[in-house]
């Protein structure tokens, strides 16, 4: 690793890349942009009365795009993260850390928020190194201070909308708007919050893609040699040498040796010695060669994307069959959840048989059994509705009446189910239970129904 951007601090080595640019950092500039506004938006958008996306692991609520997650939707929420899971697996078999250098929160943070702001404030690499080497004057003191003012500032931001992903945007506004007293612990975790993001963002930093990061480690599970990845192209770029006269030495390669792809790397690698699992595939290096290669008047890519096949024996990039198997689980398991999802009912209802009964007559010509019912709603809004059986002849005669369904709530109902004996062929029957609101069924549960059948 070079030592050209790295300094030792207070007991480790801070790192100072130099300020990236080129075609592939303008398109992730403005691609951070787009995601760091879906970030900061979708908490405090509001669609069929619920924001955009709400992860209450607290109340375990959970809304995507208007859809209410319960409890006992948890086997959809565990599938939507299973989903999740072989997705990023997939991408990363077919195009390495891309989600790391593009896509990742951290990166986005650090590189085209903390960095820029670094950058703006201190100056360049150089600057920074010698801003840090010099003693503390009134400079330094204002360019420091006010750079980790807004690095508190901006990671406030960070630990409000982080709070309304987890507890609802409304909650949040209340815990802003209100007094203190009110609501100490959301004041003191909206604090510890900021403390934690202002301690990554301005402390720990790459560490956290390095070391902390568990994806980064799984590179070299998931990669392959049909992955495209970061890399230097080393057949065309060695050996090295340096530019003489604007001349080339004799029997080298286009690798200049600038270290300019070292300099710019936000997590400090030699792209040039290999894939590392600390390279994020942020695409700084390939910005930074293209442009010296333009300069020296050679193709472009010396740094590129590139699969082991074709570094080693110019194999023409092809995807794998790995690749296809993930594709392949993961949309059966899509379609599997698409399924579900679009069978999912708005009431969950549960009958049951109650315990330790058996069926009673009721009189000559009828007989009853016992069931108790549970009925949960997972819309926002409260439901108006008819409990009754399917079979027009049977009635329900109820001991725990409800005609109300609470939003986000449930009740519990109590009744027999009578049914006449002549309609009874055999000892156990199916029953079903519908549940009804302005004529439309909602829901539906099947039980079973116990009685002597009729001899005659």
């Amino acid at each position: 690793m070079s030592q050209k951007n790295k300094t030792e601090r207070k007991g480790r080595n801070f790192l100072y890349p130099k300020k990236p640019s080129g075609k592939l950092y303008t398109y992730r500039k403005w691609l951070s942009y787009v995601l760091l506004a879906f970030l900061f938006s979708f908490p405090f958008i509001q669609f069929n009365g619920e924001q955009l996306i709400l992860l209450n692991f607290i109340e375990r609520k959970f809304v995507f795009f208007g859809l209410i997650f319960t409890p006992q939707d948890f086997y959809l929420f565990a599938l939507a993260m299973l989903i999740f899971i072989l997705f990023i697996v997939c991408f990363t078999v077919v195009l390495g850390r891309l989600w790391c250098g593009w896509a990742c929160p951290q990166t986005i943070f650090m590189e085209m928020v903390f960095r820029r702001i670094e950058y703006w404030i201190e100056g360049d690499a150089i600057k920074q190194q010698k801003l840090d080497a010099q003693n503390w004057n009134a400079e330094k003191f204002i360019k420091k201070g006010s750079k980790h003012f807004l690095f508190l500032l901006i990671s406030f931001a960070i630990a409000n909308t982080f709070l309304a992903y987890i507890i609802g945007s409304n909650i949040l506004i209340k815990i802003i708007t209100e007094p203190v007293s009110q609501h100490v612990s959301g004041f003191i975790s909206i604090w510890l919050f900021t403390l934690i993001f202002y301690g990554v963002f301005a402390y720990v930093r790459e560490i956290v893609c390095t070391v902390i990061c568990p994806y980064g480690r799984l590179q070299g599970v998931l990669l392959d040699n049909q992955s495209l990845v970061v890399a230097y192209d080393f057949t065309r770029g060695e050996p090295r040498g340096h530019l003489q006269k604007n001349e080339l030495l004799s029997k080298t390669g286009d690798c200049i040796d600038c270290g300019l792809c070292v300099q710019v790397c936000p997590t400090g690698i030699d792209i040039r010695n290999g894939t590392q699992l600390e390279c994020v595939n942020c695409t700084a290096c390939i910005d930074s060669c293209n442009e010296v290669m333009l300069k020296i008047n050679k193709p472009k890519n010396l740094i590129g994307f590139f699969n082991q096949d074709f570094l080693k024996d110019r194999t023409l990039y092809k995807i794998g069959l790995k690749s296809y198997g993930y594709a392949a689980v993961l949309f059966i398991i899509m379609m599997v959840f698409s399924s579900l999802i679009y069978k999912r009912e708005d009431i969950q209802t549960t009958v049951l048989r109650a315990s330790g009964t058996l069926y009673q007559n009721r009189g000559e010509d009828k007989t009853s059994n016992l069931y108790n019912a549970e009925l949960i709603n997972k819309t926002n809004k409260p439901i108006h509705f008819i409990f009754k059986s399917k079979n027009e002849s049977d009635k329900i005669e109820f001991i725990q009446k409800a005609t109300v369904l609470p939003k986000e709530g449930s009740v519990q109902v109590t009744f027999f189910l009578i049914r006449k004996n002549n309609l009874i062929e055999k000892y156990k029957t199916d029953v079903v239970f519908e549940i009804v609101a302005d004529g439309k069924v909602l829901s539906t549960a099947k039980t079973s129904f116990f009685a002597q059948p009729d001899d005659n």
